[in-house]
């Protein structure tokens, strides 16, 4: 379904459509130049993220050409809250029916770009549905293998669990978040602010709620990605983060990129430096790699 052009304060505006994924369910797809020829791309946000820091790179893919569609997972952002369908084999029948409703299929199959444990889902969504995609970007993620990071799953929860953010200021939030990504475009900063409710109150109050949040964690920790590659038949970009300020934790990520990049049949690394949220920090380079990924040249 499909509602008419809207915006907020934060962004310019979108074409919105609701999504029937389930009985009762129905995900918030952002789209824009849905009727340019180009190769369509699906963009998948991560854990506790939503579709709108995905803006600046979705913005430049239509500049490009390509039909674009940015989705706000279940639990997530504007998109419903059920209290189940939070494993991988849910989220990817998601996907395909946000894949359905926009005529993304057969000649018109697109490429499919997820950060962090979105990474995860669409690489989920190629190992269990090869025809659905022309190719994956996987950006931060896709790699994310927690239980080769973890002793045990009591360890991880401690480690990765959210802060308690409900009944924070907005005001002294949005400080904060300027402040500590003094280098991000607004695009990026606007896509942040979005993964929280604004309260009449002042304060604000995550999209997903922690009990949520900790049973997608638990998934992801359960989720074994290195068995997925193998089962890729499509071309696979990688994009991790490089942090110099987090050597041990680089020393894992290098090691799991490196046995993607081995074990997938067909993939490219680019390094880029930056934070996690690389598509809200650097939207120019990130719509760029993923432009010349569906194109003609750069897997050939």
């Amino acid at each position: 379904m499909t509602a008419p052009s809207v915006g907020d304060s934060h962004g310019p505006p979108a074409e919105v459509r609701r999504v029937v994924v389930a009985p009762d369910v129905q995900l918030h797809v952002l789209t824009g130049a849905l009727d340019t020829p180009g190769v369509p791309v699906l963009l998948v946000h991560g854990l506790a993220s939503n579709a709108r820091l995905w803006d600046g790179v979705a913005e430049r893919l239509a500049t490009r050409g390509h039909p674009v569609a940015s989705v706000d997972q279940r639990g997530h952002g504007r998109s419903d809250k059920p209290n189940d369908g939070y494993d991988f084999a849910t989220l990817t029948d998601d996907l395909l029916a946000v894949l359905a409703d926009l005529g993304w299929q057969g000649d018109r199959r697109p490429w499919v770009a997820g950060q962090s444990w979105g990474a995860n889902v669409v690489l989920e969504l190629a190992a269990r549905h090869p025809e659905a995609t022309l190719g994956l970007v996987l950006v931060d993620g896709g790699t994310i293998e927690l239980a080769s990071r973890f002793a045990d799953w009591p360890t991880c929860e401690a480690a990765l669990a959210p802060p308690p953010l409900t009944g924070t200021p907005a005001a002294g939030f949005e400080r904060l978040i300027r402040t500590h990504h003094s280098d991000w475009p607004e695009s990026g900063i606007a896509g942040t602010l979005a993964n929280f409710e604004m309260l009449a109150d002042g304060t604000i109050r995550p999209w997903l709620s922690r009990e949520h949040h900790m049973t997608i964690l638990h998934h992801l920790w359960e989720h074994r990605p290195s068995a997925r590659y193998p089962l890729i038949g499509v071309p696979v970009l990688l994009l991790p983060a490089e942090d110099a300020g987090n050597q041990r934790w680089m020393a894992g990520k290098r090691d799991e990129v490196a046995r993607a990049s081995a074990a997938l049949d067909r993939s490219l690394t680019r390094w880029i430096a930056g934070d996690h949220d690389l598509h809200a920090q650097h939207p120019d380079v990130v719509a760029e790699l993923i432009d010349a990924a569906s194109g003609p040249a750069l897997f050939s």
